[in-house]
């Protein structure tokens, strides 16, 4: 049995990891820390284990693991310090918010011998992993280029404390929108998709339609606009979204040689192959997950099961790539240049 220490106690954990640690028999959930101590009290008192007012206390009573569910700005000084407190550690995503903290969290990962997996649960559903292994075998041929999209109606009514001033939309809590909450889903997932990485990015990043409480545009943009060049040589678009203000989309469609194939593109089929020759094939695994329609991540049972093997099945320095691809992405936007990443080749 792991005891599990939660760190944040908002939404994402109170719909994401705390159920699917309950849900798991070899997962005890222990502690819980908040900013906000009644919020961790609340907790502690509907789930069992104990409210901490104090971080370092917390990570010093006896804990195998946490799971950090914070602000995208503390992500990294936290699951440092988790991990030199000895501890594994599940993050969140993004995985931070500038590339030396993500290389500091890698390093410390390294440095510490511990676990630090994120939370990049896209690579996780069934019909991702099914399209991933057909793609592999060839199904459409070599890949020429992709579409992947992830666009919702917008976090307001998702955080924990919802409405127009949620800390999504605070520059200085969040550092970024869209791009950060969704586009660095489908930036990891195309990667995972194609065994590839993304080398060049032409993108922009803006905020054209969330505005705050006082009216004003928000902070953070909500859309991002984004070609990326891979390394095999394909180049396709990745869009992320807060203005889709109808049905979420979160599909893919990926173009070879050898034909087409729909990742929850089609509402009755997980997945559709459309070969040249008129012939299509039908795959039905799973329904994408939507914010008004939660079903289970596979993040907290893979994470048990990397406790247990000792290998993170997402580890930090795999979400590393789509990190520098976020950061490309951003940096082309404020540039108005396409902007290399070398280190992806």
């Amino acid at each position: 049995m792991y005891r599990i220490g939660i760190i944040g106690c908002g939404k994402i954990a109170q719909v994401r990891h705390i159920p699917e640690y309950e849900a798991n028999a070899d997962a005890e959930l222990a502690a819980f820390y908040d900013i906000n101590h009644e919020r961790a009290e609340d907790i502690a008192a509907k789930h069992g284990g104990k409210a901490y007012s104090d971080l370092d206390a917390m990570l010093s009573s006896g804990l195998d693991a946490v799971s950090i569910c914070t602000a995208n700005t503390t992500h990294a000084d936290i699951a440092i310090k988790a991990l030199s407190a000895g501890l594994d550690v599940l993050c969140e995503k993004p995985m931070a918010t500038t590339l030396g903290d993500v290389l500091r969290m890698e390093e410390a990962a390294a440095k510490s011998g511990r676990i630090l997996m994120i939370g990049q649960n896209q690579r996780l559903l069934g019909a991702h992993v099914k399209a991933h292994e057909m793609i592999k075998a060839g199904i459409i041929g070599r890949v020429v280029s992709f579409r992947t999209v992830f666009g919702h109606g917008g976090p307001e009514t998702w955080s924990v404390d919802p409405g127009k001033n949620t800390w999504f939309f605070d520059k200085n809590r969040a550092a970024m929108g869209a791009m950060a909450d969704l586009g660095i889903h489908k930036t990891d997932l195309i990667d995972f998709l194609l065994d590839d990485k993304v080398t060049a990015v032409t993108a922009s990043v803006r905020t054209l339609d969330k505005k705050d409480g006082n009216g004003n545009l928000i902070s953070v943009d909500d859309n991002a606009f984004c070609i990326y060049e891979m390394a095999s040589g394909a180049v396709g678009t990745m869009n992320a979204s807060w203005t889709y203000y109808g049905d979420e989309d979160n599909s893919t469609v990926i173009y070879g040689s050898e034909g087409i194939m729909r990742i929850y593109s089609d509402p009755a089929h997980s997945i559709t192959v459309e070969k040249p020759n008129g012939e299509r094939y039908y795959f039905d695994i799973d329904r994408i997950q939507t914010n008004d329609a939660q079903t289970s991540s596979g993040v907290i049972d893979a994470f048990i099961e990397s406790l247990k093997t000792g290998k993170a099945a997402i580890s930090a320095s795999s979400v590393v790539p789509a990190m520098r691809a976020v950061f490309a992405a951003i940096e082309s936007s404020e540039s108005g240049k396409r902007i290399e990443i070398p280190e992806n080749r």
